[in-house]
């Protein structure tokens, strides 16, 4: 069976406080854009004792035994009697671009193997399971614009509807430590509530819809800063980092005609 994971984008991202757990407390919307993985997932060949794993596409960093992908399917093997499977995984979402394609592809592989095998797992339930795997998979189980808190993993469906805007994603090809932009974040809480900003349109979100990520990304990648320059020198309505970086995103009210600064670094554009 074959999925296509979508990425996303962050439009804005506080960090509200530090958890006992050891995780932050987070305040963000998270928005589906189509770029898009591939994921094919299919019983494996007979006689086979374990799975088979081919990725091709963008590289990923770590061993291939450690992808997330696989690690969604041994959480499902938890509770589940599921055989070897043969997973191939196509990437065009990179790595460390703040747009959660891990947790993407991780999420649909827990809706192909629960459809393959059918094993009649309620969307809750696998937005349970995906929480364990990775703090924003919830989100990709459905794949619709969504408030989340807690960790990420708290969702709450957003009434934002951007259709007839056109996005652009540029990254510079930074992979960004999402684990080192933490430790250096310094929580606070938001005078403004991020349902408050995005119910207005995007042309009044400039400097009110924040990503706290910024600050501690753009000293140390300037590239990433002259991106969303850029952007808004080219007519967006809105930018930002997207996540933790290094992706950056612009958004216009119609296809833009976009500088070099931009065009080199293009990974994705459209309509939203």
């Amino acid at each position: 069976m074959l999925a296509f994971p979508k990425a996303k984008i962050n439009l804005g991202l506080r960090i509200t406080g530090r958890r006992p757990d050891g995780y932050h407390d987070i305040e963000t919307l998270l928005y589906p854009v189509g770029l898009r993985d591939a994921l094919e997932i299919v019983r494996g060949p007979e006689g086979s004792v374990k799975d088979s794993m081919v990725v091709s596409g963008i590289e990923i960093p770590g061993a291939a035994g450690d992808n997330i992908v696989l690690k969604s399917i041994r959480k499902l093997r938890e509770s589940f009697q599921i055989p070897p499977l043969r997973i191939h995984l196509h990437k065009r979402i990179p790595a460390g671009a703040g747009l959660g394609g891990g947790s993407s592809d991780a999420a649909s592989a827990l809706h192909v193997i629960n459809r393959i095998f059918s094993l009649s797992i309620s969307a809750s339930n696998l937005k349970e399971i995906a929480a364990t795997v990775g703090s924003d998979c919830p989100f990709f189980i459905d794949q619709v614009p969504a408030f989340a808190s807690g960790r990420g993993e708290i969702l709450t469906p957003a009434p934002l509807v951007l259709r007839g805007y056109y996005a652009v994603l540029a990254n510079p090809g930074i992979s960004a430590c999402t684990g080192e932009a933490y430790a250096a974040c310094r929580p606070a809480l938001p005078e403004t509530s991020l349902r408050a900003i995005t119910a207005a349109p995007p042309e009044e979100w400039k400097d009110k819809l924040i990503n706290d990520f910024e600050e501690i990304m753009f000293p140390k990648y300037p590239v990433i800063k002259e991106l969303k320059s850029a952007f808004y020198a080219s007519g967006a309505l809105f930018s930002s980092m997207s996540g933790s970086g290094s992706t950056v995103f612009g958004i216009y009210g119609k296809k833009p005609s976009l500088p070099k600064e931009i065009a080199g670094h293009i990974i994705f554009e459209g309509e939203l």
